[in-house]
């Protein structure tokens, strides 16, 4: 199973967090659903978290171009 990456860089935030959060997928939407609310004010629900599903990108190894 590959790992997903989940980046705020490359969501537009205020904060300019640079946090990003690897691992497998239901691991990386649950703690970046918890991030955005914790720290970005956003709410919790279905809708946070389908967004935050959909913005998931596959981790890349090193030694892999973009």
């Amino acid at each position: 199973m590959a790992r997903k990456v989940a980046d705020c860089r490359k969501s537009p935030s205020v904060s300019r967090c640079t946090l990003t959060i690897s691992g497998e997928e239901n691991e990386v939407v649950r703690a970046a659903t918890e991030h955005a609310v914790s720290v970005h004010g956003h709410a919790d629900g279905p809708e946070l978290r389908q967004a935050v599903r959909a913005s998931l990108e596959d981790e890349k190894h090193q030694g892999q171009s973009a």
